[in-house]
């Protein structure tokens, strides 16, 4: 039996694919872990995909 087939979603060109990273601040805190804070593409919003162009377009009258 064949199995259904998905498109991919199309990757974010700005990201490409990778939309959100951990970057270290540089030291530790006290109990010894490392202190990062974490940045998302703000194309996509930390989804890694490009919406759809119907999505995209509004519609005005």
């Amino acid at each position: 039996m064949a199995q259904p087939t998905h498109t991919p979603p199309q990757v974010c060109p700005n990201c490409d694919g990778h939309a959100s990273v951990a970057i270290t601040l540089g030291g530790r805190d006290r109990t010894g872990a490392l202190r990062t804070i974490t940045a998302h593409c703000p194309a996509c919003h930390g989804t890694g995909t490009r919406r759809s162009l119907s999505v995209r377009r509004q519609v005005t009258a």
